[in-house]
């Protein structure tokens, strides 16, 4: 099963036209191998209507405690109770705009699996000095974002690899790459824990993902989806993207 996630970051400003969207999703005929899920705003996940077996409910956030006096906060019991079943964890651009460390990160990852939900964890370099060679942080993000999940747990953490330097500059990574990156991610898995359980993790490439490259992404051997930003908040362009897998 490949995951295809749309994150609307704030790009998407009011319930109707997150209606709209999420409308417009429901009239694609998604393949039988694909999972589409979607990530509005925190105070649109009400207005997305009903799911399906093929469409899920994400969350671009949460918080890593169960409740109390946290202003502003969600938590994964909110979540949960409103139909969530992905949420994002760790995106750069909460790394970098809102100072999220590793250790929220992983903190983050293991409430949300104690909330019933499943962890989209991204990790990724903020720049790549050397081309044929993923950098060592994202190996460190991989293995701290990890720290201290059981293992029988682990298949249930999704990592998305989003290199820093790709995201929002329409210059995506090659399938090649994002290959290698891949395979990069689940070689520390596995030196966490075996190979066998690092094979089941599900690893998607994000960064610059459109109606172009999707396909190129989604089909290659290793990956496992994509996380799409801004071109899932144009009906046209992501339909097309679901159309094209």
């Amino acid at each position: 099963m490949k995951l295809i996630i749309a994150n609307w970051k704030a790009y998407v400003t009011s319930a109707k036209e997150a209606r709209t969207l999420a409308d417009a999703v429901k009239k694609v005929k998604i393949k039988k191998d694909l999972k589409v899920v979607l990530c509005p705003p925190f105070v649109f996940l009400g207005a997305m209507g009903k799911k399906s077996a093929a469409l899920s409910l994400g969350a671009q956030d949460m918080f890593w405690k169960e409740g109390g006096p946290y202003t502003g906060e969600v938590t994964a019991e909110m979540l949960f109770g409103v139909g969530v079943a992905y949420v994002l964890i760790g995106h750069s651009e909460r790394r970098h705009h809102l100072g999220e460390t590793d250790e929220m990160v992983n903190a983050k990852a293991k409430a949300a699996l104690a909330g019933r939900l499943k962890p989209v964890v991204c990790v990724g370099e903020k720049t790549r000095d050397d081309e044929k060679s993923i950098p060592r942080a994202v190996a460190e993000q991989t293995r701290k974002a990890f720290e201290g999940i059981q293992k029988n747990r682990v298949e249930d953490v999704i990592v998305a690899y989003e290199p820093v330097w790709a995201i929002g500059t329409g210059i995506a990574d090659t399938p090649n790459d994002a290959l290698s990156a891949a395979i990069y991610i689940r070689k520390v898995i596995a030196e966490m824990y075996d190979q066998k359980t690092a094979m089941k993790v599900k690893v998607l490439y994000g960064g610059s993902v459109d109606v172009r490259n999707a396909a190129a992404f989604v089909n290659q051997n290793g990956i496992d989806g994509v996380l799409v930003g801004r071109a899932s908040t144009d009906k046209r362009e992501f339909a097309g993207i679901l159309e094209g897998i």
